[in-house]
């Protein structure tokens, strides 16, 4: 999944809404980022009057970590972060040597993104996937996107890179040279341009919409599912308790890995239960380095650290009693043991039966 075994994973800390419409807040989580060792730190853009209706019901997770009584729309607004907040974040970000990364929820809010703050690539969430206008606009803005699969069919992610790889290989015409249409969309994602694009462009991540996920319905063997129906890098979009999960992900070979995180989780907020803490978040950076170290190379031959060892822990043939020059070796006196810095055991056979061309005391090593 990985194009070598060099490439480090990219760790995106998923500061989303944890800032509870506070700039001070949502400073604090880009330092918290930072001094993990995070490589990006995440945020959403969004207006609530796009969002969501008057009348659009909570999640069970939402409504169980917020007032009951208050609406989707009114808990959005609360978190809306304002144009000027975005401009102040990405600064700080730059600051603290981090890549600020934000997700969309409508057209505008993509637009800024791609336009004044142009920020390198797009999240495009989980609940975006069928969002066929927001897909074509992020596209056409030829930023790379990482795009979250959450509830979906292998079916409608294709339908989600048949609207990207439209939106990409039509970046010089005018939007209305090429109708958009779902038959043009599937000409786009079949055609070799619109192949070679999403490889260019898209990293799919695997995610399951549950704050926080049950292990059970992780599914992290998916991941080799997408990468094998799509041929594009693959990573995961976590939101289980703890780090365990995340550095699972990496072993099995995720290029991103996306983590929810906040200052406390005891902090009021949709979101703050299902997140690590900043000491986990450290953990979770420097557990998943080391899990790529440990990754290292495919080929099975001792390494530096082994070829010091191999004398001490291998064994050598050995007299296990004195032998005469011109004796028969036999299992009496022809034994295996410490250091191996003689004649290997793997030719213990070929030498029973032969003579002995010197003497040999006990314990002696053959020659």
């Amino acid at each position: 999944m990985r194009n070598s075994m060099t490439e480090q994973t990219c760790i995106i800390a998923e500061a989303g809404v944890n800032h509870n419409g506070s700039l001070q807040t949502a400073k604090r989580l880009v330092d918290v980022a930072a001094e993990a060792g995070a490589d990006v730190v995440k945020f959403q853009s969004f207006r609530a009057d796009r969002l969501a209706t008057e009348d659009a019901p909570k999640a069970d997770y939402q409504r169980d970590t917020t007032d009951a009584a208050e609406s989707q729309i009114d808990m959005l607004r609360r978190l809306e972060l304002s144009e000027a907040h975005h401009f102040e974040l990405i600064e700080h970000c730059r600051s603290r040597g981090l890549e600020f990364l934000s997700t969309p929820f409508d057209i505008e809010s993509a637009r800024l993104l791609v336009g004044p703050l142009n920020v390198q690539r797009v999240k495009i969430a989980s609940g975006e996937l069928t969002n066929a206008p927001l897909l074509l606009e992020i596209a056409r803005s030829g930023k790379p996107v990482l795009l979250s699969t959450g509830m979906a069919t292998l079916g409608e992610i294709e339908q989600a890179l048949g609207v990207l790889a439209f939106g990409y290989t039509r970046l010089t015409e005018p939007a209305s040279a090429v109708p958009a249409s779902t038959g043009a969309f599937m000409l786009a994602y079949g055609s070799e341009e619109g192949q070679r694009i999403l490889k260019q462009n898209v990293v799919v991540l695997h995610c399951t919409t549950e704050y926080p996920t049950p292990y059970d319905e992780v599914n992290l063997r998916a991941m080799d599912t997408l990468a094998a129906a799509f041929g594009l890098p693959v990573g995961l979009s976590d939101h289980t308790l703890g780090i365990a999960v995340a550095v699972a992900a990496v072993a099995r070979g995720a290029t991103v890995i996306e983590k929810h995180f906040t200052l406390d989780r005891n902090m009021p907020g949709p979101d703050h239960k299902a997140s690590v803490e900043p000491e986990e978040l450290k953990q979770l950076v420097q557990a998943v380095r080391q899990v790529e170290a440990a990754l290292g190379s495919p080929h099975k031959s001792p390494t530096p650290s082994e070829r010091r060892n191999m004398p001490v822990a291998r064994k050598s043939l050995v007299a296990a009693r004195d032998v005469k020059t011109g004796e028969t070796f036999t299992a009496q006196n022809l034994t295996v043991k410490r250091p191996g810095t003689g004649i290997s055991p793997m030719r213990y056979f070929q030498y029973l039966g032969t003579k002995a061309d010197r003497e040999y005391r006990a314990e002696e090593l053959l020659s």
